[in-house]
């Protein structure tokens, strides 16, 4: 008589969950990252000490490095899409790591530009890249969520780099503080590299279930140089994801750059004091990110019907949101009421995070990481412009900080016109 098969046989096979080391690669990353491009704001105070530059100048160097990430998000995206993220990301984490460290080498004015640009070249494209793995990695339903992980982490990251440079800051001088920190990028590119693989199927960790959950994706690995830049181009959805992403990119590109400052002179704190809560706004802001990951798929569920709506809405709220408690803010006596209303505003900020993300996996598909460079090109223009108008309206104003954060609050509700308009789920190819 023939042999029964096993029971452990019949029963189905349950998908491993190797794919989600993708997401706990790309949070480490997130932490290095904002490390490495917020501690020069709790440095400010020491390099311009040192070095001797104005506001307007400090503002400049602050934009040098968003110009650098800006002009190159799409060539960083474009690689992504015609190499695969694992080549891709490899090269530029070491490239910025080096860049960190040498911001401690600067010796004038000029060289602090050229550096500051040079790194935010080579940081340019990571997330791109990021939101790539992500595509080809996860099924679906969990990649809205992974953005949220993904934002909350480096929110957090930078949330805690203030204290952490302050504390660096109590041993080392600023210039060895940025060799310190341009350390550790090297370390996560050497072990990412060794582990990750274009292809989930070439990673043999991962078992024949999981790869069925990931056969709806998998086509979109597939390298392509050949960009359909005449569907970029006609497509409003691309438009208007890349002019929302101005708007929000400039409203918080003062949290990570002037804050520190602002917390100084408009609010009379002193150093160690201002490291704690500059660190806040970025810390609401992770809570953000996190609180609409999770919560999407149920206001799709209960509310909307739809994950268009359901984007709309929480981006809606969130510009609008980010609007009032800047305004607020302005009308706070008490320094620490005063910067946890930004702290809230930047929560609002990030509402609106994870939804930018996940259109960019939707509606650019195999060209996601393109679509996302595109975007967070234009994001990042806005960060260009925000500390460095912030400098020049301090300068105008006898700094008037409350002027600067009026144009900010101005910009965040031009933001909720894009989204009114925005389909932020067609894919290009069936817009």
């Amino acid at each position: 008589m023939a042999s029964q098969t096993p029971l452990h046989r019949q029963t189905a096979e349950r998908p491993t969950h190797v794919r989600y080391w993708v997401i706990v690669f790309a949070v480490t990353l997130a932490i290095v990252t904002y490390i490495d491009r917020v501690c020069i704001s709790q440095a400010a105070g020491p390099i311009r000490a040192d070095m001797g530059f104005t506001e307007v100048q400090m503002g400049y160097v602050f934009g040098a490095f968003t110009l650098g990430y800006a002009l190159f998000e799409i060539p960083g995206g474009v690689l992504g899409d015609w190499m695969g993220a694992r080549k891709v990301l490899m090269r530029i984490v070491i490239w910025w790591s080096v860049l960190t460290a040498a911001t401690g080498f600067a010796w004038n004015y000029l060289s602090m530009i050229v550096i500051r640009f040079l790194f935010g070249a080579g940081e340019a494209g990571c997330f791109p890249n990021i939101t790539k793995a992500f595509t080809v990695w996860l099924p679906h339903d969990e990649r809205v969520k992974a953005q949220g992980i993904l934002w909350m982490s480096a929110r957090w990251g930078g949330a805690f780099t203030p204290f952490l440079v302050y504390q660096v800051l109590q041993f080392f001088n600023w210039r060895e503080a940025f060799i310190i920190f341009g350390a550790i990028g090297v370390v996560w590119a050497v072990i990412f590299y060794l582990w990750y693989r274009d292809k989930p199927r070439d990673n043999k960790s991962l078992n024949a279930a999981e790869l069925k959950l990931l056969e709806s994706s998998e086509h979109f690995a597939e390298s392509h140089g050949n960009i359909p830049w005449g569907l970029f181009v006609r497509s409003k959805s691309v438009w208007l994801l890349c002019a929302q992403y101005f708007c929000l990119s400039y409203g918080w590109y003062f949290y990570i750059t002037w804050l520190p400052t602002y917390l100084k002179q408009a609010r009379g704190l002193d150093l160690a004091k201002g490291a704690v809560l500059a660190g806040l706004p970025l810390f609401l802001g992770g809570v953000g990110c996190l609180f609409c990951g999770l919560i999407s798929a149920r206001v799709t569920r209960s509310i909307t019907g739809s994950v268009a709506k359901t984007r709309r809405l929480m981006a809606i709220i969130g510009f609008a949101g980010a609007c009032g408690l800047l305004l607020l803010s302005t009308r706070m006596a008490d320094p620490v009421l005063a910067v946890v209303v930004v702290g809230l505003a930047s929560f609002c900020n990030d509402l609106v995070m994870p939804g930018s993300w996940g259109a960019c996996m939707d509606v650019g598909g195999k060209y996601a990481g393109t679509l996302s460079g595109a975007m967070n090109m234009m994001g990042n223009l806005g960060g260009v412009v925000s500390p460095i108008l912030i400098g020049y309206i301090l300068t105008w104003t006898n700094r008037n900080w409350d002027m600067a954060l009026y144009v900010s609050a101005a910009v965040y509700f031009a933001g909720t016109f894009c989204w009114l308009a925005l389909d932020p789920v067609t894919s290009l190819e069936k817009a």
